[in-house]
């Protein structure tokens, strides 16, 4: 039977990572994130056609997201030698070029698995992307078929609505009233 995990505290986790830049390998837990917000999102595979279009993407927003004080985080079943070929791989060859963060290895699956997104099948994850608030407290999830991406923006809008602390309406966005609890 499949649990909540949103308003409970994020399954813990600890992986090896490459650097955005290719260069060094490392490892992050989810205490490492301690005191800050993070975006940790699940893709299937290395080397495939979507994926790269929501790396990219969220890497071009890391300033963004950077100025909301929040960190991101990569995540597929991949090895960090996998993350690292793939980051090294020109953009014209479905390589991703240079990130703004890291790419995790979720090799045993055990992450893919605790946050509800492994397709045990075919041993890949859906894309499931995952907002965190800086006590560790899961905020947000949204789980894709692996066929659609996800949308930057919409990503910025929740973060920014959950930071806000107020009653956000649908649509809401910065600079927009709260709703008032009656």
């Amino acid at each position: 039977m499949t649990q909540r995990l949103v308003g409970r505290p994020a399954p813990d986790f600890a992986m090896e990572t490459v650097s955005g830049d290719g260069k060094t390998f490392g490892k992050a837990s989810l205490s490492d994130y301690k005191g800050k917000w993070l975006v940790l999102f699940f893709y299937p595979l290395d080397f495939t056609f979507v994926c790269p279009t929501e790396i990219t993407a969220l890497s071009d927003a890391a300033p963004q997201f950077s100025e909301l004080d929040t960190e991101i985080l990569g995540v597929s079943v991949d090895s960090i030698h996998s993350h690292r070929a793939w980051i090294n791989t020109p953009v014209a060859d479905n390589g991703l070029g240079q990130l703004q963060f890291p790419l995790a290895a979720d090799l045993t699956k055990t992450v893919a698995r605790d946050y509800g997104v492994l397709i045990e099948e075919e041993g890949v994850a859906l894309r499931g992307l995952f907002i965190i608030d800086p006590e560790g407290e899961l905020k947000y999830q949204v789980v894709n078929h692996n066929d659609v991406g996800r949308s930057v923006e919409e990503t910025l809008r929740v973060l920014q609505a959950l930071q806000s602390g107020g009653l956000c309406p649908m649509n809401w966005k910065p600079g927009d009233k709260h709703l008032v609890a009656q």
